[in-house]
């Protein structure tokens, strides 16, 4: 606060001086500049119609959030050493040069959070809260009381065996874990969208490859965050035996669901866009993740199941080889009537839905001889099973319907017959009691 004091009573004398409005013209440049960068490389992005996606747009992108600051830095930094070398008032300057390297960092971690995250009311608040400890530190920086608060927090710490842990260290180790772990995933992000636009790498690669990067990264932060802060990787020993005792008597299911995702991935067996029926669940598979596979079926519905459940259970494909499928539409009619004609008139009906295909060609098969009728079959085949069978079969139903009403063959009811080998039993004598 005494320094604060001092800055405003030296503001406070200086502006009766002419070098005070020196200061004021060096930073008004430092913003005119700045401001006439910054519109230069809007206009130049307008220009080059810069997509929102590669690597040139992200640099792009970083540098034009960061460039209104750091070219008042530019300007405001040299300015400040030539007036201190002719023993010129900075008062200004020392108070503007903080608050637009405040400014510049606040900009790039917003940004990366961004890239690294989706956009929600948490992320939202977590950005108003980095900009308000920002700000704190920049406000405790002018009043000169930042070296004092972090001399108490290394003051304040614990000895664990041979290492001392500080709360300034525990702090900088979670500052460093956030930042790590941050540019780790918006990097496994950044490889992920890239590996996905490449033609050359079949879906379950890129969905493997997009997982390993992002676990191989995730471990390297965390552990460039422990090197960073001083903490020696040998003692992690004693973390990993614990992690392997909880491996095997607690999480030895998420370990199984993880590796079997994995397993997954590398055999292709279950790719995205895959149409599968797990049990009674039917739908095609919209994500692979580390612990479960998200498939939506007809109703839009998404169910969660275990990577583990597709490993030890049985699982139809319905587009492993092939995503072509056959449909068997069965009908009986009445022996009285001509299953020719009718076996013809069903090969008609196959041309009444646009989504069935013409090779191979739609078949009919008189199947069996059945107890109330003649069963025959059509078989049709079709490409696009994940729109599901029942618009295909209403349609070809209604259609064997009409055509059948039209040259009147008839769709037998089930019939059973009836046979009494001998006459009625007789009736019982009826005592005198009942008379």
């Amino acid at each position: 606060m005494e320094k604060l004091n001092e800055i405003g009573r030296s503001v406070l004398t200086s502006v009766q001086q002419f070098d005070f409005w020196w200061q004021l013209l060096a930073l008004a440049t430092a913003l005119l500049l700045a401001s006439l960068a910054n519109q230069r490389l809007q206009a130049l992005l307008e220009k080059q119609h810069v997509l929102d996606t590669g690597l040139r747009h992200l640099a792009v992108r970083s540098i034009q959030r960061l460039l209104w600051p750091l070219t008042a830095l530019a300007v405001l930094i040299p300015a400040k050493i030539v007036f201190e070398m002719n023993t010129l008032p900075v008062q200004i300057l020392e108070v503007a040069v903080p608050v637009l390297v405040a400014l510049a960092v606040i900009r790039l971690v917003v940004y990366i959070l961004r890239k690294a995250f989706n956009v929600s009311p948490l992320l939202k608040s977590s950005e108003n809260a980095l900009a308000g400890i920002i700000w704190f530190g920049v406000l405790l920086h002018l009043a000169g009381w930042l070296p004092g608060i972090l001399a108490v927090l290394e003051s304040l710490a614990m000895t664990v065996g041979e290492t001392r842990i500080s709360v300034l260290a525990v702090l900088k180790l979670i500052l460093m874990i956030a930042l790590a772990f941050t540019l780790a995933i918006w990097l496994a992000e950044f490889i992920s969208r890239r590996v996905q636009r490449s033609a050359h790498i079949s879906p379950s690669m890129q969905v493997g490859f997009a997982k390993f990067s992002k676990f191989l990264l995730i471990t390297i932060a965390f552990l460039v965050a422990l090197n960073a802060v001083g903490i020696n990787l040998s003692s992690l020993a004693v973390f990993g035996g614990a992690l392997g005792v909880g491996l095997g008597f607690g999480l030895q299911r998420i370990a199984s669901n993880f590796i079997s995702g994995f397993i997954l991935v590398f055999d292709r067996s279950i790719k995205p866009g895959d149409i599968i029926t797990v049990g009674d669940k039917f739908g095609w598979v919209e994500q692979l993740n580390a612990r479960y596979v998200v498939v939506r079926n007809r109703e839009g519905v998404d169910t969660l199941i275990p990577n583990e459940n597709l490993i030890t259970s049985e699982v139809i494909n319905w587009s492993y080889a092939d995503t072509n499928v056959r449909l068997i539409i069965k009908v009986q009619i009445s022996y009285d009537d001509d299953p020719e004609q009718a076996l013809a008139l069903m090969l008609d009906c196959a041309k009444v839905s646009p989504r069935i295909l013409t090779e191979p060609p739609p078949t009919v098969r008189l199947m069996e001889f059945a107890d109330s009728g003649i069963e025959l079959q059509l078989r049709v085949w079709i490409a696009d099973m994940e729109k599901g069978t029942g618009e295909i079969r209403s349609d070809i139903n209604l259609a064997i319907w009409r055509a059948f009403k039209a040259n009147k063959i008839t769709i037998p009811y089930p019939q059973r017959d009836l046979h009494i080998k001998s006459g009625w039993p007789p009736a019982p004598p009826i005592t005198a009691k009942e008379e």
